[in-house]
C-alpha cells in the first residue's frame, strides 16, 4: 500500500505537530505512538484504522478533535474516494 504524505510542523522538546494528507487508498503503515497525542481532523474521511491486534475503527469528521493514550499501534488508511488530511499533535511531557 502507498504511504500517506507527513510533514512535520513544529519539534519541539515539548510537542510535536505533523500535517498528514492521505489520497485514496494511502496509509501510514504500522507504527506504535510513543507519545499521548491529539489528532484534529482537517477535511474529514473515511478511514480504516487497523489495530494490531486486527479490530479495525471508521471514519473522522472535520473539526472533531480526539485524543488517545502512548502506546496504541495501528495503521491508518484512506478508504474514502477523497483527499483527506489531519493534524496529530504528540505531546511529548
Amino acid at each position: 500500500m502507498e504511504r500517506a504524505e507527513s510533514a512535520v510542523l513544529i519539534d519541539t522538546d515539548r510537542v510535536r505537530v505533523t500535517a498528514w494528507t492521505f489520497a485514496p487508498g494511502q496509509a501510514t503503515g504500522m507504527h506504535r505512538h510513543e507519545f499521548d497525542y491529539v489528532v484534529v481532523p482537517v477535511s474529514g474521511g473515511t478511514f480504516t484504522v487497523t489495530a494490531a491486534d486486527g479490530t479495525t475503527q471508521l471514519s473522522q469528521h472535520a473539526g472533531q478533535a480526539y485524543a488517545r493514550q502512548a502506546g496504541i499501534e495501528h495503521d491508518v488508511a484512506n478508504s474514502g474516494q477523497q483527499d483527506a488530511m489531519f493534524v496529530e499533535v504528540e505531546l511529548k511531557t
